[in-house]
């Protein structure tokens, strides 16, 4: 597995996650609890970010990643 394909896949996940924990955020009714997910969520957001900026240098540096 290429470096490009484990960082499609790593993303895929954070992704997932953070489906995951805005679903919790709507089922959650404690205040403090949706606080602490909102903050999570919005940290995973800046990582995803990050994943997909790197991601993008992949494919600008090794054209044969692009769309695979």
């Amino acid at each position: 597995m290429t470096i490009a394909a484990q960082v499609k896949q790593t993303l895929a996940s954070l992704k997932g996650i953070q489906a995951t924990l805005e679903n919790f955020k709507l089922l959650e009714t404690s205040t403090q609890a949706n606080d602490i997910l909102d903050h999570n969520i919005q940290r995973l957001q800046k990582v995803i970010e990050d994943f997909e900026d790197r991601l993008g240098v992949l494919e600008f540096e090794e054209p044969q990643y692009k769309g695979s």
